[in-house]
């Protein structure tokens, strides 16, 4: 917010009117009005001819969603449909003749006259622009069609087909088109030119689309689902194209603002447009005016439009989804529901006795746009402020205010430091009253508090904050607040700084460790010459070893020097020296996580796969005809697996863990990547279990880093070379199959994609480099032991051929010599599902894992019936069995304080 106490119009009195050029004195001391001549400073001198409107991304996105679930319905649920479809055939078939006649005839002449006629409208107002984007969304939405049409006979389940399509009246051995290929472009065209904003053309439009559907339905052309879908596609199709192309600006500028102030009773001078506040709250604050008068003080004018009201919308809805106990505002919102909830808040502030601007009008400008007109508080707010103008005295009014606004339920749910307005006698204003709530609950109104709390750590420190807290609501408040301390119950823009502090924090730590050891290791005679190798004797091994000890105190006092409590730590530090009982453990605010619901949802899709797959198999006589000496080997392979895994682990890791306990924490990992996506918890879990075992934490990290660089490395180059086997196997001449040659090329042109777009290229850096950070200085090390190196990459190859021999004897455990598959064959799906696991961000690759090793067996000639249960049982024998041994490791490890 701008700095209000700057303008000239606050200082004693009313500008001088006589000194205006579009005012004069006439006698009396009256005023008349010699020219309108609006000044608007600041505001958008040229704003943009089209926008992309947020509210047209959540309709295309609703169109999707919409479509899919409708395919669902007929792909899941075909005996409702017929039943639907039955019921619908016979309530119309009693419709007599002539008006099934009349009906058609009405629909196929009125399907084309409408648009026609509301073009030609259009083009007199000389709003040609809405033509041509009705007219490309009519051609895309053609395309969509003939492309689902397309779809439907060729590759749609054969439910979705009998939803969509029913024989043909006029041809028996036919089918009815799926989609319409007119009535859909004709929907996009009307829905894109904004018919259906217009009242009377609203109207005709569902008269002529009820008519066309009923005449359709009646003669056996079409279907319930087919009608729907075309509508779906229709107004997808065009949603899609307006936020692709853009809609005509019609978002009001400042001269619309001085226009509108007149029509509420104020005659404006100039407006001008301030510099826009923090937006990380979804950016739905709305336009900010200081707007001079002719007669009478200044006034804070607040404008807000649909397309902002939008924005910040996926942000709400996922708020609401995901947190329990409450909710953010209402995700959907009209304009009149907005202006009213922002009034009513602030007479209810104001009621209360706290300070707030004073809302003097509001208004409408246009269909798209309301404005609310408060009266100028002229003051700084809290994040403009110096840190010596944050007096003790003011963090008590500011407690005051909340104090205020809580005596009466009332949830401000944004307390952050623009919110806090500072005026220039020194009094306190709560302004962005918008998002709150009153009737709040007594969560809202500790999570106020709570934030509150941090807004002020971050300024003046958490021992102000919280003696400012305590002094005005005292310590049984203020520790009530403490379960709310936690990112997810703050705001959007405080949960941003908290992860910056933290990160400079974490940088802070590096460069002490980093300084620490380089002044802690003395410079060694044996290194004074790197071209020959060095032979240490028994003293000379002792006094490295001493010099690795004392550089490792070393390292380790200056990270306790440096090692910084965050901001919300040090709150509950200081809430508790007052209040040792009060609690301390973070209330469950979440609902939901996004990961659990990314895993729930892959999780459903592997499981559909799955059991898609396994209804046309019998297993009775399938493991009754098992080969159990092949399924004790397929036990065996995967119980050695945990052993090589832990010699891929520490042959990367110079220093000396005990081997058996590594082989045990390999085997906790088990458990710990069910709850967590395979690549992430290993990595985790590893990098503990190091430190633990005396490992400092920056070289657990790289060496952990170091494993998973040359894992990756042999894991493609394995993959190239199982590939170019199995392409090789079946033909005379040593050249790839096609399949290879595809997946190579496909590969390089992704890689070619991440390096040529600056974004992706980026993401894809700063996540190597941080996973990353630190192995080559660890490799050089590793590289002085070779055996070490050779236990680390014989571990991983050892680590892949117990798992391909697990798969290979699970696929023997169940097939038979002319089901068989070459071991190069079983390798490459194996690591393809492998690789697919590691990046799916489900629990273990749950689903993805499943779905990839199924599908990639029948790819290579294994039949179906042999291809499902080998798959379950090697995933049985991989993931889901050894979760006990492993929970029961994992509390082993735990109380042995090795994790």
């Amino acid at each position: 917010m701008k700095q209000q106490g700057a303008h000239p119009e606050d200082t004693e009195g009313t500008p001088d009117a006589s000194s205006r050029p579009d005012t004069a004195k006439e006698p009396g001391g009256a005023h008349r009005d010699v020219a309108h001549i609006d000044e608007v400073e600041g505001d958008e001198p040229l704003l943009p001819a089209r926008v992309h409107r947020p509210s047209d991304l959540m309709r295309l996105v609703g169109g999707v969603l919409a479509v899919v679930v409708l395919l669902a319905i007929a792909a899941f649920a075909h005996g409702t449909t017929s039943g639907l479809e039955q019921d619908i055939n016979k309530g119309t078939g009693q419709a007599p003749d002539l008006l099934i006649k009349i009906a058609g005839l009405a629909s196929s002449i009125a399907i084309l006259l409408v648009p026609v006629a509301f073009a030609i409208e259009r083009l007199i107002k000389r709003d040609g622009l809405r033509i041509a984007d009705g007219v490309l969304a009519a051609v895309l939405a053609h395309g969509v069609t003939l492309a689902t049409d397309l779809w439907v006979a060729r590759a749609a389940p054969d439910s979705i087909q009998d939803a969509l399509t029913q024989p043909s009246p006029g041809d028996i051995h036919a089918l009815t088109d799926p989609v319409h290929g007119y009535l859909a472009p004709v929907i996009a065209y009307m829905t894109a030119v904004g018919m259906s904003r217009r009242p009377r053309w609203r109207a005709v439009l569902w008269v002529v689309l009820l008519l066309d559907a009923f005449s359709m339905l009646v003669t056996g052309y079409t279907t319930p689902f087919s009608i729907i879908l075309t509508v779906l596609i229709g107004w997808t199709v065009a949603y899609g194209t307006l936020y692709a192309v853009g809609s005509p600006n019609v978002r009001p500028t400042g001269r619309t603002l001085m226009a509108g102030l007149r029509t509420v009773g104020f005659r404006p001078v100039t407006a001008s447009r301030e510099e826009a506040a923090d937006a990380a709250e979804g950016g739905d604050r709305g336009r900010r005016y200081f707007v001079t008068l002719e007669d009478g003080p200044p006034l804070d004018v607040t404008v807000v439009d649909r397309e902002q009201q939008a924005q910040g919308f996926f942000y709400r809805a996922w708020r609401n989804l995901a947190l329990r106990g409450f909710a953010t505002r209402r995700s959907l919102q009209s304009l009149r529901q907005a202006l009213e909830q922002e009034a009513l808040l602030a007479y209810a502030a104001i009621a209360a006795g706290a300070n707030a601007p004073k809302l003097i009008a509001t208004s409408e400008l246009g269909p798209d746009a309301v404005m609310l007109v408060y009266e100028h508080t002229g003051g700084r707010t809290l994040d403009s402020l110096d840190d010596e103008e944050i007096t003790d005295e003011l963090l008590r009014d500011t407690w005051h205010q909340v104090k205020a606004l809580q005596s009466r339920r009332i949830a401000h749910r944004r307390l952050v430091g623009d919110a806090i307005v500072v005026d220039r006698s020194g009094t306190v204003i709560l302004t962005d009253l918008r998002g709150g709530e009153i009737a709040a609950g007594d969560l809202l109104l500790r999570m106020d508090v709570s934030q509150l709390l941090v807004t002020l750590g971050l300024r003046v420190g958490a021992e102000r904050a919280v003696a400012s807290a305590l002094s005005v609501l005292g310590p049984d408040a203020v520790a009530d607040c403490l379960p709310m301390l936690q990112p997810i119950a703050l705001s959007r823009s405080t949960r941003a700084t908290l992860r910056r502090l933290a990160r400079e924090r974490a940088e802070r730590e590096r460069e002490a460790v980093l300084e620490a050891s380089r002044h802690s290791r003395p410079p060694r005679a044996h290194e004074a010459d790197d071209s020959r190798p060095v032979v240490l004797d028994k003293a000379g091994k002792k006094a490295v070893r001493a010099e690795q000890r004392a550089e490792k105190r070393a390292i380790d006092e200056a990270l306790d020097e440096a090692r910084e409590e965050d901001m919300l730590s040090q709150i509950r530090q200081e809430v508790l020296r007052i209040r040792p009982q009060a609690p301390v453990e973070p209330a469950r605010l979440e609902r939901v996580r996004p990961r659990t619901l990314i895993s729930l949802i892959a999780g459903a899709i592997g499981a559909y796969f799955l059991l898609t797959q396994l209804t046309h198999i019998e297993f009775g006589p399938l493991i009754s005809n098992a080969e159990w000496g092949w399924v004790a080997a397929a036990v065996l392979f995967s119980a050695l697996s945990y052993v090589a895994a832990a010699m891929a682990l520490l042959g990367f890791v110079p220093e000396r863990v005990p081997f058996l306990r590594t082989v045990a924490a390999q085997v906790a990992g088990s458990f710990v990547k069910i709850v967590a996506p395979a690549a992430v918890g290993g990595v985790a879990l590893n990098t503990r279990f190091l430190q633990r075992a005396g490992v400092r934490p920056g070289l657990a990290v790289a060496s952990v880093g170091a494993s998973q660089l040359f894992g990756l490395g042999c894991h493609i180059l394995m993959l190239l070379a199982f590939g170019y086997l199995t392409g090789t196997e079946k033909t005379p001449s040593l050249s790839p199959s096609r399949t290879v040659i595809g997946g190579l090329l496909t590969v390089a042109v992704l890689v070619l994609v991440v390096t040529s777009v600056p974004f992706l290229r980026k993401f894809v850096v700063t996540r190597v480099r941080s996973l990353f950070a630190g192995v080559v200085p660890r490799m050089l090390d590793v590289l002085q032991r070779p055996q070490k190196l050779v236990t680390g990459i014989g571990g991983m190859l050892l680590l892949t051929a117990c798992f391909v021999m697990c798969l290979d004897a699970s696929i023997r455990a169940f097939g038979d010599e002319s089901t068989s598959v070459s071991i190069a064959g079983v390798a490459v799906v194996f690591l393809a599902g492998n690789a697919l696991g590691s990046a799916a961000p489900t629990p273990g690759g749950v689903g993805a894992v499943e779905a990839t090793l199924t599908v990639g067996l029948i790819a290579v000639g294994l039949p179906k019936d042999v291809a499902a249960p080998a798959v379950l049982l090697f995933r049985l024998l991989t993931l889901w069995l050894p979760v006990l041994p492993g929970w029961l490791a994992f509390n082993h490890l735990t109380r042995k304080s090795a994790l």
